[in-house]
């Protein structure tokens, strides 16, 4: 059982020793297929520069080649991203050099954090004036709606700074309405009428405003996770500092651009009606849509007029997936919460037959620099997607199509499903951990446990001797099964984590000292050999285990409690002992049996 079990740890154990290899992955923009020719003109455009290619992949969809060192792999990205134009996306990787056959039993090498493998640090800050205004807005359309569904008939809603301003004929209709929005909005705002007035004035209350900050934050963090998740990268680091900036660590990411622009973009959709009563052309003519309408221009450049009033947003949207229509184009399939469903369900219950349009948003903040400053702005670009007519009242699931390629629908379905930013974020601080700096720590962190193990079994073979081997035997493998372990958990390994295979490696042979030591006992009380081993593991398994479970109980402590490199820390530590507990207690034995256990009549051994 031990052999099956070690065999089966060396397999799983031997992919961390084969290193990352620096590489160039290219990707095309748009859907389609990588074919010999694109290929040989990438490889003509790296010759052009002199640089040599360690190895090429092509799977149809990406290429990827890899390169000696990280040198070489920059001159090749900027080499091919001169060749290749804005056809194709360029990204920095590191390809595993792990060989075919242990991928092919799914054996990988674990993750390596920042520290170890290189990558990027973002320490984002949320603009929560962005997340104030999107409430406000979202405030003065569902006034109007509540107002409307009572039949309160108002002059105008308007917003004035932080506050919302709702004008009335009359004293007893703005009574009237003042009742039924404070029912429904009692515990966020709060309203009063300002004097020789029939207006309500709205504002947010600071128990509101400070909750308004609270969920943008939360909600970024956990849009922020979803969209890297989704996008793969292995094991990120993303939590809050402060209260208004949100730190993101990407092991393994070296294109930085690529990176900011995944987290910093905001997607969403807005569902308008068309408006059909006026021509867009006449409206481009004035320059002046008509009043209650916005002009707006689709994918082909023709400008369509769209009601002002916006029927849903992609606030509402729980889930989204990409696929084909019935005519096989690209589509994305929508679902909605509760809340959205009904309004999306009255909404188009009351235009069926009526053309309704999709209009894709997205903001991105860019910096530039201005008089030696950095300047942050937001740009933020609307697009028609689709225009439908209502064939039928839409609710909780529906359709959108007009997508230009299966690749788009697939990353707008991507930036759906993870959720929109409840508000902009901005880069305020970026540092980049270099390959090189990784290999480094690395390398010390493989020195400090290298002769911490040789210093340990040093001091076992002098002082125990045949026991001392068997112990060290049992610590060896005990470092076996801990990196097995934590590559079938593909766990992350930062510094901290090498410190903990250190202390596991340093508190594992303790379980051994107190064996040896018991079995010594009971040799100079004039037990027999064989008695002795056998009451040595029996007697001393109960010390072993309660020391064990009580530093296990302190390392689940940390791993619940603590955060990013402490969890690190405590994961291998946690493992380490149950690692240890079974190679030293059931390891060391079969190891002992094996030397002595044919010598029934045994008079001595070397402890």
């Amino acid at each position: 059982m031990i052999a099956v079990i070690l065999l089966v740890g060396v397999i799983y154990a031997v992919p961390n020793f084969f290193p990352s290899e620096p590489a160039v992955q290219l990707s095309p923009k748009l859907d389609q297929a990588i074919d010999p020719a694109t290929m040989q003109r990438f490889e003509q455009a790296l010759q052009a520069k002199g640089l040599t290619v360690r190895a090429s992949e092509n799977n149809g969809h990406e290429a990827l080649f890899r390169f000696e060192d990280t040198d070489v792999q920059l001159k090749a990205a900027e080499a091919l991203k001169e060749a290749v134009g804005q056809q194709f996306v360029v990204a920095l990787n590191l390809a595993p050099s792990t060989p075919s056959w242990l991928r092919a039993l799914n054996a990988n090498p674990m993750y390596l954090g920042l520290d170890l493998r290189g990558g990027v640090h973002f320490l984002m800050e949320v603009d929560m004036k962005a997340a104030l205004d999107k409430q406000i807005d979202r405030y003065e359309d569902e006034f109007r709606d509540a107002l409307r569904e009572k039949d309160i008939k108002y002059l105008s809603i308007a917003r004035e700074g932080d506050t919302l301003l709702t004008k009335f004929a009359d004293a007893g209709v703005r009574d009237l309405a003042m009742e039924t929005l404070r029912k429904e909005y009692n515990d966020t705002l709060q309203f009063s009428v300002p004097e020789g007035s029939n207006d309500v004035q709205a504002s947010i209350s600071q128990v509101a405003l400070i909750n308004i900050q609270k969920f943008a934050l939360q909600q970024n963090i956990t849009t922020l996770r979803k969209r890297v998740n989704e996008l793969g990268v292995a094991e990120p680091v993303i939590q809050q500092q402060g209260l208004n900036r949100i730190v993101v660590q990407l092991p393994g990411v070296q294109d930085t651009a690529r990176a900011k622009e995944i987290l910093g973009a905001t997607a969403t959709l807005e569902f308008r009606m068309v408006d059909e009563e006026n021509s867009p052309a006449q409206a481009v003519e004035s320059g002046h849509p008509p009043i209650g309408s916005v002009l707006y221009k689709e994918r082909n450049g023709s400008p369509i007029l769209l009601k002002r009033k916006v029927m849903l947003t992609g606030d509402y949207i729980t889930d989204a997936s990409s696929g084909f229509d019935q005519n096989n184009r690209p589509s994305v399939n929508i679902s909605l919460d509760g809340k959205g469903a009904s309004r999306f369900a009255k909404a188009t219950g009351e235009n069926v037959q009526k053309l309704m349009a999709v209009v894709f948003i997205e903001t991105k903040i860019e910096s530039k620099e201005v008089d030696g400053k950095q300047v942050k702005t937001s740009k933020t670009t609307e697009e028609v997607i689709n225009v439908a007519r209502i064939q039928e009242q839409l609710s909780k699931r529906f359709q959108i199509t007009g997508l230009d390629s299966p690749k788009e629908s697939r990353d707008l379905a991507l930036l759906l499903r993870a959720g929109a930013l409840a508000a902009p974020v901005y880069v305020v601080e970026e540092r980049t951990v270099g390959p090189s700096m990784g290999k480094e720590n690395i390398a010390k962190g493989f020195q400090s446990n290298l002769w911490g193990f040789i210093a340990v079994v040093s001091f076992m073979l002098v002082y125990y001797r045949m026991f001392g081997v068997i112990s060290s035997i049992s610590l060896a493998i005990n470092g076996v099964f801990l990196f097995a372990l934590l590559s079938v958990m593909q766990a992350t390994l930062t510094l901290p984590g090498l410190a903990g295979i250190a202390l596991t490696l340093g508190m594992a042979i303790d379980a051994n000292v107190l064996i040896n030591e018991r079995i010594r006992e009971e040799l100079r009380a004039g037990m027999p050999p064989q008695q002795a081993i056998f009451a040595g593991y029996e007697r001393a398994w109960g010390t072993i285990l309660d020391s064990n479970v009580t530093t296990l109980i302190a390392g689940i402590a940390l791993f619940m409690l603590g955060s990013g490199p402490i969890k690190g820390f405590a994961v291998v530590l946690c493992l380490g002992i149950l690692t240890s507990m079974f190679s030293a207690v059931t390891v060391s034995r079969a190891i002992v049996n094996l030397v002595y256990g044919y010598k029934p009549r045994l008079q001595k051994i070397a402890i």
